[in-house]
């Protein structure tokens, strides 16, 4: 490789350094800076979002004294290549990487490689056996539910990682993993690796071994069979997410703030009202941010106790009135150390992050942080609150969770569809998803999914049609038409309201799937639905017989 030379100015002077090919010819002028200090590359290095400025910081290298922290170096912010001025990690989540034996970040001066993916590693707990969600879990993992039209539920964080330039991530799972990993293979198998690059989204599975018989006991203990793995990888942080939130979150800016606080923990936290507040695990904070009390679902004088100033994670005076209460996510970033650690040393037998671990961390003198998430946010964890986020994505003017955002999109798996065909039809406040045939009927305030066929007279309100994972040919329809069954879709002249049609479902002609006596609860598997919140459910591969009305 041949060798350029790149002139520094330091104090006025000018300083000779080697450099590779590729940054020399980047054309970066002389850079003046107050002084030079040369620093490993293994340090971490932050550039601070609101100060406008660069912070070198000492990690610590295990859980020792706290007061043995170096304080933080404030410098003016240095240039940044970074297309968000307001966003400047380094080491970077990204996966840029520099064969550049120098580089400058403020007056630090950095001698080796610039691996930057290592940062932070993406850890995505897949849930349980989402027995709440059932039976949209009967044949698949909670994070593999299809979402919006087009998507999975596990599209969502691994979309927010991809956009947060984070490229390392497992998902762990251990219910009906199927079809999530062939989802996850077929959506981001071939896409984020490369050429020195790193990236990869796997699945990881709970199995036995020799050391533990036995399978995932909570959200901890996941982590804690796969930390041998985990502690592989030269990073960080672990960003510890959930599979089934509905949420847009820039984990650059978490990561950064985790950082910049010198935390061992940093909670995700949501601003909440009363009336909310009652329903979550809350947190109290001290006038730094720091989280020095939980309380889980607290009432009362207890729920009253738990009020804290908002105004100290961001929020303006008069929404820190509506929202004075703050809940955990269950979103963590937690330094490297720190987890192995409290998992193996502090908590060897916890099972449960959010219950046992984080207040635990707490109660041992750890920094744990809260981090405010003012934005859209819903726990997927029922047939009520899925069916509602689904359908929000259809309110006017502005939905509540938007999939055309340009900067922060949702990935999800390639299908190559045609696109959707509507023939005749009224459809109005709805979603329409890839390579469906709609013929002469009506659709009102419902969320259509890919390669769904509605037959002609068919009315729809306020329904979730997840659509079905393959076409059927007119001769497949012809054969089971002449032996008394039923194609994949809706049937002419059905009527579907206020409800959840899963994949696959055949439903007959002159339907009526209405709930026309109100029932709140009821489990009808052997006759393909479920009733659960008033919302009537038809399971995967169900076939609703023609002229049924439920």
């Amino acid at each position: 490789m041949a060798t350029a030379t790149a002139t520094v100015g330091i104090l006025g002077a000018s300083s000779q350094m080697p450099s590779s090919d590729g940054p020399a010819n980047l054309g970066r002028p002389s850079l003046f800076v107050p002084s030079i200090r040369v620093i490993p590359p293994s340090s971490s290095l932050i550039c601070g979002r609101e100060l406008n400025s660069c912070h070198l910081r000492h990690r610590k290298s295990g859980c020792g004294d706290r007061n043995a922290r170096a304080p933080v170096t404030v410098s003016p912010k240095a240039v940044s290549d970074s297309r968000n001025s307001q966003t400047c990690l380094d080491p970077d989540t990204s996966t840029y990487d520099l064969a550049f034996p120098y580089f400058l970040s403020a007056n630090v001066l950095v001698v080796g490689r610039a691996s930057c993916l290592q940062s932070v590693l993406g850890i995505i707990l897949g849930g349980g056996a989402g027995t709440r969600l059932y039976p949209l879990t009967k044949k698949r993992a909670k994070p593999a539910v299809p979402l919006g039209a087009n998507y999975r539920l596990i599209d969502i964080p691994v979309s927010n990682c991809l956009n947060s330039n984070i490229s390392k991530i497992y998902v762990l799972t251990q219910f009906n993993s199927a079809s999530l990993n062939r989802h996850l293979s077929r959506a981001y198998g071939s896409n984020i690796g490369g050429y020195k690059r790193e990236g990869f989204v796997e699945v990881l599975a709970a199995q036995q071994s020799p050391e533990n018989p036995n399978w995932f006991q909570g959200t901890a203990d996941a982590v804690r069979q796969y930390l041998w793995l985990f502690e592989e990888n030269d990073v960080m942080e672990f960003l510890v997410l959930a599979g089934d939130h509905l949420y847009r979150m820039d984990y650059e800016r978490f990561i950064q703030a985790h950082r910049e606080t010198d935390a061992d923990i940093t909670v995700a936290a949501l601003p909440m009202d009363e009336e909310r507040a009652t329903a979550f695990g809350l947190m109290k904070i001290n006038e730094e941010g720091r989280i020095i009390e939980f309380a889980e679902k607290p009432k009362g004088e207890q729920l009253k106790a738990m009020k804290v100033d908002t105004t100290i994670l961001g929020l303006d005076d008069e929404r820190a009135k509506e929202l004075p209460y703050i809940a955990s996510m269950g979103i963590y970033v937690v330094s490297k150390n720190v987890m192995l650690h409290l998992l193996r040393d502090k908590f060897p037998a916890a099972n449960d992050f959010g219950s046992e671990v984080i207040p635990g961390a707490t109660s041992i003198g750890m920094r744990v942080q809260a981090y405010l998430y003012d934005g859209y946010w819903e726990d997927i964890g029922t047939i009520e609150a899925f069916y509602n986020a689904n359908l929000g994505i259809t309110k006017k003017p502005v939905p509540d969770f938007s999939f055309y955002d340009r900067s922060s999109p949702i990935y999800t798996q390639p299908r190559y569809l045609p696109p959707s065909k509507m023939l005749d039809a009224d459809v109005t406040d709805s979603v329409i998803g890839e390579g469906c045939v709609i013929k002469n009927c009506k659709i009102h305030h419902s969320v259509i999914g890919l390669r769904s066929c509605i037959s002609e007279g068919a009315i729809l309100e306020d329904t979730l049609l997840m659509g079905a994972d393959y076409y059927e040919t007119d001769a497949d329809k012809g054969a089971l038409t002449a032996k008394g069954s039923i194609p994949i879709g809706i049937g002419k002249n059905t009527h579907i309201k206020r409800a959840i049609i899963d994949k696959n479902a055949r439903i007959g002609e002159n339907v009526k799937i209405i709930n026309q006596d109100n029932v709140q609860e009821a489990a009808r598997e052997t006759d393909g639905y479920f009733i659960k919140s008033g919302i009537v459910t038809v399971i995967k591969d169900a076939l609703i017989p023609s002229g049924t009305v439920i």
